[in-house]
């Protein structure tokens, strides 16, 4: 975590999931991006947390259909200025192997699972997530801190939404 100089405050080191970049053109659900809107606007871009995301999420929304939504979804990295992390298969993928292995993340979600160990070693502060289910989780948060702890990852990693991250 870095200080802010400006409020000598550490500045939260936030891996954004897929969802999150998602939410920002998701015109079904105005409620959730607005409040995604916000957060980019409020947040990222005026540098309040330092957010990151991952080669994972670049391979995901190459999987969009959609040609000009992926250009959208692809757009954001630049216009925010997130950082990349790059998914180490070495030395994530037996984090991966125990979050489905141990059934945290089912088996047909591995690059849920990818992004958990990704925030897990390179020692996020946040993971957000509009995933409820598999991510913005207490109880996926609860076993995975277990899993970490036991691979000798001892960073705590906590599971939110944006709306959370921004208080």
């Amino acid at each position: 975590m870095k200080i802010d100089e400006r409020s000598n405050v550490k500045k939260l080191k936030v891996y954004l999931d897929t969802s999150v970049i998602n939410f920002l053109f998701a015109d079904d659900a105005p409620e959730r991006r607005d409040i995604t809107i916000r957060f980019f606007e409020d947040f990222v871009a005026r540098g309040e947390i330092e957010a990151y995301i991952s080669d994972v999420v670049l391979i995901e929304i190459n999987r969009t259909p959609d040609e000009e939504r992926k250009r959208k979804l692809l757009s954001v990295r630049g216009k925010y200025g997130l950082r990349m992390l790059r998914f180490n298969m070495d030395e994530m993928e037996p984090l991966v192997g125990e979050y489905i292995g141990r059934k945290i993340i089912p088996k047909n979600k591995v690059d849920d699972a990818r992004h958990i160990a990704i925030a897990t070693v390179e020692e996020m502060d946040v993971l957000t997530s509009w995933n409820f289910k598999h991510l913005a989780n207490i109880k996926v948060e609860r076993k995975v801190m277990i899993v970490n702890n036991e691979m000798g990852y001892y960073y705590p990693l906590r599971f939110t939404t944006p709306m959370e991250v921004m208080g």
